[in-house]
């Protein structure tokens, strides 16, 4: 049913993961990956991903069960794709981390 992924009042896991993995696709091409550039375009992926990571921790359920299992994974992915977008957006501006000058 089409209209429930697009209806933010419904809980809807497809959304969620729809909007990190797509936010993590838009960065790479806006970071300039490999070649890590300074933009603060990334800021906007960086909120897009974490709305969809607060869209994957409104799934979760009170008890177990196996899709609050696999919910908890989408969890840890989201949190993982977020850390990879901070990481293109603050990287670039920690220039005495970097060795090469």
């Amino acid at each position: 049913m089409p209209h429930r992924f697009f209806n933010p009042r419904t809980r809807s896991l497809a959304r969620g993961n729809v909007l990190v993995l797509g936010s993590v696709l838009a960065a790479i091409p806006i970071s300039h990956f490999p070649h890590i550039r300074p933009t603060l375009l990334l800021i906007f992926p960086a909120l897009v991903a974490m709305l969809g990571t607060a869209e994957t921790v409104r799934c979760i359920q009170r008890r177990w069960s196996l899709y609050h299992g696999g919910v908890l994974l989408c969890i840890y992915m989201d949190l993982m794709a977020l850390a990879l977008l901070l990481f293109f957006l603050l990287y670039p501006y920690f220039l005495w981390f970097s060795t090469a000058r």
